[in-house]
C-alpha cells in the first residue's frame, strides 16, 4: 500500500473520495480520535468485471450527435483529474474521486459483442469512437488486450473507427492499425495537455509523459495512420498560455490536426478539482477557479449544449482565437482522410464474406 506523504496521495489524481448522491449511507471522519487507522488510504488498484448485453452505444448528445462510442473499461487509473467520466462511477456504486482511478471495471466480452452487433443486419455503419469515456488504452490494457481484440473485429468487418489516448501502449497494436489505415478505416487523436513535467505529474499522474506521446505522433504518422493532437481539456490560467507550444511540438511530430475543448466540472468534479489544485498548485488556485467560472457563465458547472464544451465570454473568445491562430500557423494545409463507410462487410456462416 503506497503511505500517504504530508496529505498527498502519491500516483493519484484525486485526493479525495466524495460522496455518491446515489448512496444513502456514507462513511464520515467526525471523531478522527477515535480511529485506529485512517479511514481513507491509497490502496492498490482493483479490477471488478461487467458482462453487459452491449458495447456499442449511439450518442444523443447535440453535441456529438450521431456517433457511436465503446468503453471496454469503465474508470481510469491514468487519473485525470478533470475527467468527465469521473461522475459515470457513481452509477456503479462508487465515488468520482480516488474510487474511479482505483476501481476499474472490465468488459471482457466486448470483442465478441461488437461482433454480435456488427452481425445484426440492422446495423448502421458510423465510425465508433474508441473511448468515449475513458481511455482504452489505460495500463490496465496492457494485461487484458481488450482493445486489441476489438481492432481484431473492426479488420474483419472493415469497420471505420476514431480513437483517443494519452497512452503510448497504442503502440503496441500498430500491426493492426496500419492495416486499417490501409482501408482508410481509422484515425487516432492523441491527447497532450501540457508539456509541463510536473503538471502532467500532478495532472494526470499515471499517463505516458507529453515527450512519449509526441513520439506516438510522430510513430503514427511515419506508418501512415493519421495521427492528430487534441488539447482537451484547455484549463484557463492553468495550460491555456501553451497552445501554441503544444500545437507547434504535435505539427513538428507529423500531427495531421488539432482540436480542443474547455474544461468542465459538472457533479463531483467540481469539488475533487477545487481539493485538488489548492493542495497541488495554492497560489494559482483561486485564479484559475476564477478563470473556469468565467467561460462558463459564473459557475464551475455547465450543462448548456453548445457552450458547454467551448465556453463563452471574452476569455473564451480569446483562448479560441488563441488556438485557431496556432492551428493556421503549425497545421496549414495539413489534414487527414475521411473515414470509408462502404467496405464494411459482414462473414456469413459458411465462412464466406457478405457485402454489406
Amino acid at each position: 500500500m503506497e503511505e500517504k506523504i504530508e496529505g498527498y496521495f502519491k500516483g493519484r489524481g484525486a485526493q479525495v473520495n466524495t460522496h455518491n448522491k446515489y448512496l444513502k449511507q456514507v462513511y464520515v471522519e467526525e471523531h478522527v480520535e477515535g480511529l485506529d487507522e485512517p479511514l481513507l488510504s491509497n490502496t492498490k488498484t482493483q479490477v471488478f468485471y461487467e458482462h453487459p448485453k452491449k458495447i456499442i452505444n449511439k450518442l444523443s448528445s447535440p453535441d456529438v450527435y450521431g456517433m457511436y462510442s465503446m468503453n471496454p473499461y469503465q474508470g481510469c487509473e491514468h487519473g485525470c483529474i478533470y475527467c468527465y467520466a469521473r461522475n459515470t462511477h457513481e452509477y456503479w456504486g462508487f465515488s468520482a474521486g480516488l474510487d474511479f482511478e482505483r476501481k476499474i471495471i472490465a468488459k471482457p466480452d466486448a470483442a465478441r459483442l461488437m461482433e454480435k452487433q456488427f452481425m445484426n443486419k440492422n446495423w448502421e455503419v458510423q465510425p465508433i469512437m474508441f473511448s468515449g469515456n475513458t481511455d482504452c488504452y489505460q495500463p490496465l490494457e496492457r494485461k487484458l488486450k481488450i482493445t486489441r481484440s476489438m481492432l481484431e473485429v473492426l479488420l474483419k468487418f472493415r469497420h471505420p473507427a476514431g480513437m483517443i489516448t494519452k497512452n503510448s501502449l497504442i503502440l503496441r497494436d500498430l500491426d493492426i492499425l496500419k492495416e486499417l489505415a490501409k482501408l482508410r478505416l481509422v484515425r487516432v487523436m492523441v491527447s497532450i495537455t501540457s508539456l509541463r513535467e510536473d503538471l502532467r505529474l500532478a495532472m494526470e499522474p499515471r499517463t505516458a509523459t507529453a515527450r512519449q506521446r509526441l513520439k506516438v505522433i510522430e510513430e503514427l504518422s511515419k506508418n501512415g495512420i493519421p495521427a492528430g493532437i487534441m488539447t482537451a481539456p484547455i484549463i484557463p490560467g492553468l495550460n491555456s498560455s501553451e497552445i501554441p507550444e503544444l500545437l507547434k511540438a504535435a505539427a513538428d511530430h507529423g500531427a495531421s490536426s488539432a482540436g480542443f475543448t474547455m474544461v468542465r466540472l459538472n457533479g463531483a468534479i467540481g469539488e475533487i478539482f477545487t481539493d485538488w489544485i489548492r493542495k497541488s498548485f495554492p497560489d494559482a488556485a483561486d485564479k484559475v477557479l476564477n478563470q473556469i467560472k468565467e467561460v462558463h457563465g459564473g459557475s464551475l458547472n455547465d450543462s448548456r449544449y453548445g457552450t458547454r464544451m467551448s465556453g463563452e465570454g471574452v476569455l473564451a473568445d480569446s483562448i479560441r482565437q488563441l488556438f485557431q491562430s496556432a492551428k493556421l500557423k503549425y497545421l496549414k494545409g495539413r489534414s487527414s482522410y475521411e473515414l470509408d463507410r462502404t467496405l464494411f462487410r459482414r462473414p456469413s456462416l459458411n465462412g464466406q464474406l457478405d457485402l454489406f
